[in-house]
């Protein structure tokens, strides 16, 4: 497999960025995945790697060998499309042999790089159908099996699970990701689907608006965002974020609530600072000595918990996790705390997290 580097890359229509200057190291084996909303880049970050879009400015190396200039078929790069791109026309036995066939390796070649793929995405009784006769997850194992006949040096996919349902997507992602770990494939996995991308990746690289928000693992993201839109982004419903003041050890927050700042921020901030105060559903706990109040504005039962949405004041609402089994009356006042371990907090001017000293 490969090392993938990407130096200064930049994609710009006229005037305007579709991806500013870029930097990013993909090592060899790893599952790497660019999430963000449409239009942040990541979709053409993927084709700038496998050569269908071409760089305004950068270089691209694939295991240190300069490939910007190079056509796609030259990078020995596989493409996973989100809608397949399969031949109807041809038997999925011919679909998957298309692109051997196109590099003219002999059929005994062929016939045994088949019969392998097959066997590892348990597919075997399929080669004699045509893609029309496919549910959705078999179509999308037939075009795994045509980018993993080939044995390239990566993985490149764009949103592969986006045309499947719910459930077929949650088997999919599994699937998908043992099978990388079986090949130890480097992987660049494009997706909006920020559950997706927790899921899967060994690494997240955060995008929005053209730019690199963050890069690291899934943890990383989650618990420790570099700014507010990673922080919103990331988790569902996103991080808990309230404007506040920290003056006299505590952050004061709508509602008259006060939040006693925990040790380690204090000298992070100044006084009489505004900040904004992160934390995400689970962090908070509901109970009747707690330090912050608001009032139930909604409730909904997520299963194993309850998920509420609490009016602090005003616009101010949060979204506390609740034991499962408990029931809060819509307008009920409640108290909760912040786990001090899990608080975050905000520079509202450049939307930076502030780290602690």
């Amino acid at each position: 497999m490969a090392t993938i580097e990407l130096k200064q890359v930049e994609k710009r229509f006229g005037e305007a960025y579709a991806v500013k200057p870029l930097d990013l190291t993909i090592p060899d084996g790893e599952f790497i995945v660019l999430l963000g909303p449409s239009g942040c880049g990541k979709t053409t970050t993927l084709r700038m790697i496998s050569g269908l879009e071409t760089v305004t400015a950068g270089q691209i190396l694939l295991n240190d060998k300069n490939v910007t200039w190079l056509h796609p078929s030259a990078r020995d790069i596989a493409f996973v499309f989100q809608f397949y791109a399969l031949y109807p026309h041809l038997s999925v036995r011919n679909n998957i042999a298309f692109p051997l066939q196109a590099q003219g390796e002999k059929k005994d070649v062929i016939d045994e790089r088949i019969k392998q793929v097959v066997e590892l995405l348990r597919i075997e009784h399929l080669l004699g159908s045509r893609p029309g006769s496919l549910s959705g997850g078999d179509k999308q194992r037939v075009a795994l099996a045509r980018a993993l006949v080939r044995r390239p040096q990566a993985f490149l996919m764009d949103e592969p699970l986006g045309a499947l349902d719910a459930d077929l997507r949650e088997t999919m992602r599994a699937e998908i990701r043992q099978l990388q770990l079986r090949l130890n494939a480097t992987t660049v996995y494009v997706t909006h689907d920020q559950i997706e991308a927790m899921a899967m990746g060994d690494r997240i690289v955060v995008m929005s608006a053209a730019v690199v928000q963050q890069a690291g693992t899934p943890t990383e993201v989650y618990y420790n965002p570099a700014n507010l839109f990673v922080a919103k982004f990331i988790g569902s419903p996103g991080m808990n974020l309230v404007q506040g003041a920290f003056a006299d050890g505590a952050v004061r927050l709508p509602g008259d609530n006060q939040y006693l700042m925990p040790d380690g921020w204090k000298n992070s901030i100044a006084r009489n600072e505004n900040l904004i105060v992160g934390f995400r559903p689970e962090s908070a706990h509901v109970n009747a000595e707690g330090a912050l109040r608001g009032n139930v504005y909604a409730s909904d039962m997520h299963g194993s918990y309850n998920m509420l949405h609490v009016n602090m004041q005003g616009d101010h609402v949060v979204h506390l996790r609740a034991e499962r089994g408990t029931h809060y009356p819509i307008g009920a006042n409640i108290r909760f705390d912040i786990d001090p371990e899990m608080v975050r907090f905000f520079n509202p001017q450049n939307e930076m997290a502030l780290r602690k000293n």
